[in-house]
C-alpha cells in the first residue's frame, strides 16, 4: 500500500499541487457548526446552487460513514500568493484544485482504493458553471457538465480545513480570508481524497 500511496502524493504534485501528504482519516475533524455555515446568516451565496454543496449533500453524518470506511486520506494543497484568492485568477486556481483531487481520486481507483473520494473547497457551480444560470443537474435531472473535475466541496461536510492542514503538518496561519491583509502575503488552498 505504501508505495501506491507515494505513487499518488507524487501525481498530486505533478498536477500542480505545492504539497501532499497521507494522514489517517480518524484525524480529520468534521464539525457540524461549521457545515452549517453554509446556511447560516447570511447563508453562502452559492448555497442550494450545487450538488457538491448544502442541502445536496449527506453532511457531517454522510462522510463520518465514508471516513470510518476509510484508513488513510491524501491532503493536498495549493500555496499561492494571497492576492490572488481576490482577483480573477481565483478560479483558475479553484479549477485547478479539483482536477487534482479529482485526477488522484480516479487514479486511487484503479489502484485498487475502490472507495476512494475527493473533496475540495468551492462550490462547482461556481468554478466550472458561473456562465450558467442553473446547475444542469439541479434544473432537470441533467448530466453534469463537469464530472470527472468536479468534486464536492468540503465545508458542507463540516470539515475542519485549518486543523486538516495541521495533521498534514503544514502552517495554517497562511490562510488569508480579507483583501485588507492579502498583500505581499501567501495562503493556500486545499483538498482531500478518502482512500
Amino acid at each position: 500500500m505504501n508505495q501506491s500511496v507515494d505513487h499518488l502524493i507524487s501525481l498530486a504534485i505533478e498536477l500542480g499541487a505545492t504539497g501532499a501528504e497521507v494522514i489517517d482519516s480518524s484525524q480529520i475533524s468534521v464539525e457540524e457548526s461549521l457545515a452549517a455555515l453554509c446556511n447560516g446568516d447570511p447563508p453562502c451565496e452559492q448555497f442550494a446552487m450545487a450538488p457538491g454543496c448544502p442541502p445536496h449533500v449527506s453532511g457531517p453524518s454522510g462522510f463520518r460513514i465514508w471516513q470510518r470506511e476509510s484508513a488513510h486520506a491524501i491532503v493536498v494543497k495549493i500555496e499561492i500568493p494571497s492576492a490572488t484568492l481576490f482577483s480573477e485568477e481565483r478560479r483558475e486556481v479553484m479549477q485547478l484544485l479539483h482536477e487534482v483531487v479529482a485526477t488522484v481520486e480516479q487514479r486511487a481507483k484503479k489502484s485498487g482504493f475502490y472507495n476512494a473520494r475527493a473533496f475540495a473547497g468551492g462550490s462547482c457551480k461556481n468554478i466550472w458553471c458561473s456562465a450558467h444560470t442553473v446547475c444542469r443537474v439541479l434544473s432537470n435531472g441533467g448530466e453534469c457538465r463537469n464530472p470527472d473535475r468536479a468534486r464536492p466541496s468540503m465545508s458542507g461536510f463540516g470539515i475542519n480545513v485549518t486543523k486538516l492542514m495541521q495533521c498534514a503538518g503544514w502552517n495554517s496561519a497562511k490562510a488569508i480570508r480579507t483583501p485588507s491583509n492579502a498583500a505581499e502575503s501567501t495562503s493556500w488552498v486545499a483538498g482531500l481524497i478518502l482512500l
